[in-house]
């Protein structure tokens, strides 16, 4: 009975017209810097302390709804909030306004980087973002850890989530899922650890029904792969805009934690296995993604960019490459929508399960493990030269050759460092300080 007043008592949604939504999704996606974090920062000023177009109370809930996808958690909040305010056509138009002005500057930026490489103010200017970039995963890191480690239990899942990752190159998707299996088997066990019980209602918003969930996912299923099915019948199953929609089509369903976590899986497989980058690359590409507006996992499309530049035919580089960042981060961006309109009128009923989230609980440790074992593979890759990993059996460990140490990325690392972690300046203004301080390196010294 208590949950059901508390429900009814909730403020009713405002009267908002779509030309005024359209107008702050669209202001929204040109401004949204700073990662998930400071985009779900800002979403909660603009909607729900200046304009009011949403409660707190609402806005937590879908942003724990959000938290519990695979992808990219701020776009799918932004869909979400457009959805409850103007149905699909609300969520559509937020959830890609959120995305298409950061994918835009960020095939821009990889068109620049492939011609520039060998031109020494471009060279100095990646150079300079990339030495940012493992600044701002530790300052990620601590992020998360301060909300994720509850208790100790959650540390030692952090910790067994790096070793795995670290010295058993254990694959990515089983160490989340395993420790989203030990949160929810665990729950019951302990509920003073991971959470007793929710007094949510679960009733939903907007709830269509069951057939209404049953059309959106087979729409979106349709509309998500038909790109990648076209790719197959006129190129191939095996050319590579086709294997970019097939490998980040998989990715998408289980890319939890944010880009960060996906990009331990990246860096497994993108580098390592396929050699469709090099880890350096990869790190530029991270440097990229955190001086664009909309989601950091719009590195992939850096990823996707490069792929299909090396192996262009029949095309030319830069139309293969065009098109291989856009069918992935069609493959990245496009089950947001699947999730968000198949899933969202059944939102109570997911938020209310506290077995649910206590596996998201666990997962969120995880994803500060992967973090960690993330920050270890740029730093290795950053400050040496050359490096390898030594094997016996299954055990594995890094090493590096120390002649090959730079001691000018260290420098500049370091100095990243206390502006992130000691004067607080926020991730663009040390991304592009950085880049300004690479060029002045390169030249100078």
């Amino acid at each position: 009975m208590t949950n059901q007043q508390d429900h009814s008592a909730q403020p009713a949604m405002p009267q908002v017209s779509f030309a005024q939504a359209a107008r702050v999704w669209t202001v929204i996606g040109l401004t949204s810097f700073g990662g998930a974090a400071g985009q779900i920062a800002m979403m909660h000023r603009v909607l729900v302390d200046e304009r009011k177009w949403i409660d707190e109370g609402r806005f937590l809930h879908a942003l724990n709804y959000c938290t519990l996808l695979p992808g990219p958690e701020a776009q799918q909040l932004a869909t979400y909030i457009g959805w409850l305010l103007h149905g699909v056509r609300g969520g559509l138009f937020g959830g890609l306004m959120f995305v298409v002005p950061g994918a835009i500057v960020m095939l821009a930026l990889s068109f620049l980087y492939a011609y520039g490489q060998d031109v020494p103010l471009v060279a100095g200017l990646f150079f300079g973002i990339k030495t940012a970039v493992l600044a701002v995963v530790f300052h990620a890191i601590a992020r998360i850890a301060k909300r994720a480690f509850k208790h100790w239990i959650f540390e030692a899942i952090a910790v067994v989530a790096f070793a795995l990752l670290m010295f058993l190159d254990a694959p990515f998707p089983l160490v989340v899922v395993g420790a989203g299996l030990i949160g929810y088997v665990a729950q019951p066990l302990a509920p003073s650890i991971f959470g007793a019980g929710s007094n949510v209602s679960a009733d939903a918003v907007r709830d269509g029904g069951w057939g209404e969930t049953l059309r959106a996912i087979f729409v979106w299923i349709g509309v998500w792969w038909a790109p990648v099915a076209f790719a197959a019948l006129m190129l191939g199953p095996h050319h590579v805009i086709t294997t970019l929609g097939l490998f980040f089509g998989k990715l998408a369903l289980l890319s939890f934690g944010g880009a960060y976590a996906l990009l331990a899986w990246l860096a497994q497989d993108a580098v390592t296995v396929k050699g469709w980058l090099s880890a350096a690359e990869m790190a530029d590409g991270l440097g990229l993604a955190e001086t664009t507006p909309g989601p950091t996992i719009l590195v992939t499309q850096h990823v996707g960019f490069l792929a299909a530049w090396r192996d262009a035919a029949p095309f030319t580089p830069p139309l293969a490459a065009a098109l291989g960042a856009i069918m992935t981060s069609w493959a990245t961006f496009a089950p947001s929508f699947l999730w968000i309109f198949a899933g969202a009128p059944h939102m109570e009923r997911l938020r209310a399960n506290v077995r649910l989230s206590a596996a998201l609980s666990a997962i969120t440790a995880v994803v500060v493990g992967v973090m960690s074992y993330l920050a270890a593979w740029f730093g290795l890759h950053l400050l040496f030269g050359e490096s390898a990993w030594e094997a016996i059996g299954v055990l594995r460990w890094p090493t590096v050759e120390i002649a090959t140490f730079d001691w000018k990325a260290a420098l500049l690392s370091a100095l990243a460092f206390v502006l992130v972690m000691r004067l607080h300046w926020g991730l663009v203004q040390v991304v592009l300080t950085m880049a300004g301080l690479g060029v002045l390196v390169r030249f100078a010294l």
